[in-house]
């Protein structure tokens, strides 16, 4: 598994935030469609029945800021020993039938906080993955290349955003 932008990348699937472990909610990608999995979800559309996939509540920072904020929590979590679950956001799925579904997502990235370029880069991704001009096989394709990788620095993770998303 690989993070890329809000991307958790697997061998045959993507996820919006984090691979779910138990029963934990998540939006999964497939060539097929989309689903959203969880206790109180289970449901799936296929990619022409969804109009839209946004986010909701991403922490967004500067780099430095960001920095900051992982420093800090790992500091935190070095003295009191009291580890955090990341941050959680919402991931909406609207479909062409009016219907809409949100569902609570654990962040991909370290500390739970994006730059605002990868924020923006995954946002544009996202629109061009619900309307077809990037097909979810270019992203496994690439994890299937890069097997060993479980997330690749910043600077790598933003260009192939930028890659995908042919900016």
């Amino acid at each position: 598994m690989a993070m890329v932008g809000l991307f958790w990348i697997t061998e045959d699937c993507v996820y919006v935030g984090t691979e779910p472990v138990g029963t934990a909610s998540a939006v999964r990608l497939t060539e097929h469609g989309v689903e959203a999995l969880g206790v109180e979800h289970g449901r799936s559309w296929s990619w022409s029945e969804v109009r839209r996939i946004e986010v909701r509540d991403v922490a967004v920072r500067s780099a430095a800021r960001r920095f900051a904020s992982v420093a800090f929590d790992s500091l935190v979590v070095l003295v009191t020993g009291d580890g955090v679950l990341p941050p959680a956001y919402t991931v909406r799925v609207e479909t062409v039938a009016d219907d809409s579904v949100d569902v609570s997502v654990f962040s991909a990235v370290t500390g739970g906080i994006y730059t605002p370029e990868e924020y923006d880069l995954s946002r544009t991704l996202q629109e061009r993955l619900t309307d077809g001009r990037t097909p979810v096989t270019d992203l496994l394709a690439w994890r299937r290349d890069h097997p060993a990788e479980s997330a690749p620095p910043r600077e790598e993770r933003e260009a192939l955003l930028r890659k995908w998303t042919g900016d």
